[in-house]
């Protein structure tokens, strides 16, 4: 009897069996040396494993009548609701009488003529004069100006003769450092030419050496399983389809107004609230106020000032600087600019180091260059013609021809059923649960008749 694994059960690839982790050895009557506790605990025989109290993900459908009713609809029963009445606000009284509008300060501070009040300092008096003003300060006369007479000099009037023998002092700087020549240093940067060998080029490297080809083996590829439809009829009954068979009643009401056209023959009033309290009334323009025209004054106008009336004017000699006047004191002798810097320090021709440049390998063309090319000498220029455009017009192509729209798809396609995977269920449909292997595979066997009298019709039907 053949016996089939879940792996080989899957038909869509995404069912595998649990698989153990790797052992060097089997699990059976031969111990296992490696490990102690295999010696000590052996396993027994006869040990069924026990049966899961754990009950089963099965769906029991409802068999009753499935009522609308809730715990709210049975506790909550609407009520009819009625508007809050208002508060009415009581009608204003003006109580009668007049009011007392008496305070304490009224009572407490009287009212009490107050009088301007009257300055205590008293007016100032103008004393006018008809004496003359004398403008002369005291600090004129009494400092009077005295006559100041050139003092002389008291600084001997000797010029300045500049030597006439030459400056022979020499400096430590002049003996001890001899002025030398420029020489050009030599260089020792090696070149950059390479340095060719005569010895040939070894290319055997220790890859090349050691290494052996193989041939190599064809690569194997796993043939791909042919689709084989299944012969059992698609059982499209869902539980839903099975459970809810709908209930026969009637279509809710709607509670909406249906909407219904106001229409009347009167001619609509367009007159509103503004336009009979808020009439228009007669506006007149704003008064400009116009400006006085200036007009000049006939009379002469006195343009005299109190300043210029009583302002008398005095003859007043300039002031006279008592610092002596500094006279430039020039000499017809020519300026003597030598100085000792430059008369022992003279310029040096000093010529700059002419760059060191290699000899040019490859010799210059002295001629002129020709820039006559191939493609200049040989290429003859012809006329451009304009291509012809093969591109189809615009114009839409039509037929009296009917429409084939017959495609490949619609003669070739075969429509294939979709069957369920078996290895997608617990216990697969038509299989007993044999036993496991070492490697975690579970092995199902077909079922035979004598099975199908000793398992229970619901566990085929929850099976399938």
């Amino acid at each position: 009897m053949t016996r089939l694994c879940i792996c080989k059960m899957c038909s869509c690839g995404r069912h595998r069996c649990t698989h153990q982790p790797t052992t060097l050895f089997k699990k059976g009557s031969q111990t296992n040396v490696l490990s102690e506790y295999s010696e000590k605990y052996p396993a027994y025989k006869g040990h069924t494993r026990p049966k899961s109290l754990k009950p089963q993900l099965q769906y029991k459908a409802h068999q009753d009548m499935m009522d609308g009713t809730t715990t709210s609809r049975t506790d909550y029963i609407p009520y009819m609701v009625t508007r809050r009445p208002g508060r009415q606000q009581v009608e204003y009284k003006p109580k009668p009488g007049e009011i007392d509008l008496g305070t304490t300060y009224k009572q407490d501070f009287n009212p009490y003529e107050v009088q301007p009040f009257v300055p205590t300092r008293p007016k100032e008096r103008v004393h006018a004069m008809n004496a003359q003003l004398v403008t002369i300060p005291t600090y004129k006369e009494d400092f009077r100006p005295w006559e100041i007479s050139r003092r002389e000099l008291t600084k001997p009037d000797t010029t300045y003769q500049p030597p006439t023998a030459k400056f022979g002092n020499s400096t430590t700087f002049q003996d001890d450092f001899v002025h030398r020549g420029l020489a050009p240093r030599e260089s020792y940067k090696p070149s950059n030419m390479a340095k060719l060998s005569d010895a040939p080029f070894e290319n055997m490297t220790s890859n090349k050496l050691s290494y052996v080809p193989h041939a190599l083996e064809a690569r194997y590829f796993k043939p791909p399983e042919e689709y084989k439809p299944s012969n059992v009829p698609f059982q499209d009954l869902t539980t839903h389809r099975q459970d809810f068979l709908g209930l026969p009643s009637q279509l809710p009401k709607s509670c909406k107004p249906e909407p219904l056209k106001v229409t009347s023959s009167k001619p609509f009033q367009s007159s509103t609230e503004f336009r009979d309290h808020f009439q228009q009334w007669p506006v007149s323009l704003r008064q400009v106020q116009k400006s006085v025209e200036y007009t000049s004054p006939t009379a002469h106008m006195d343009m005299t000032t109190t300043s210029h009336t009583d302002y008398i004017k005095h003859q007043i000699q300039p002031f006279v600087s008592a610092k002596p006047f500094s006279l430039p004191t020039k000499s017809s002798k020519p300026f003597q600019g030598n100085t000792t810097m430059r008369d022992d320090f003279q310029p040096w021709v000093a010529q700059r180091q002419s760059v060191i440049r290699k000899q040019e390998e490859i010799q210059r063309a002295s001629g002129k260059m020709e820039d006559l090319t191939t493609f200049k000498a040989h290429f003859i220029q012809h006329d451009a013609q304009p291509s012809l455009s093969f591109k189809p017009q615009n114009a839409p192509l039509r037929t009296d021809a009917p429409l084939q729209n017959e495609t490949m798809y619609r003669t070739e396609f075969t429509p294939k059923k979709i069957s369920m995977c078996p290895a997608s269920f617990e216990s697969p449909p038509g299989f007993v649960f044999d036993n496991c292997d070492d490697q975690g595979h579970r092995f199902f066997r077909k079922m035979s008749s004598a099975d199908m009298i000793e398992t229970p019709k619901e566990m085929v039907l929850t099976a399938y």
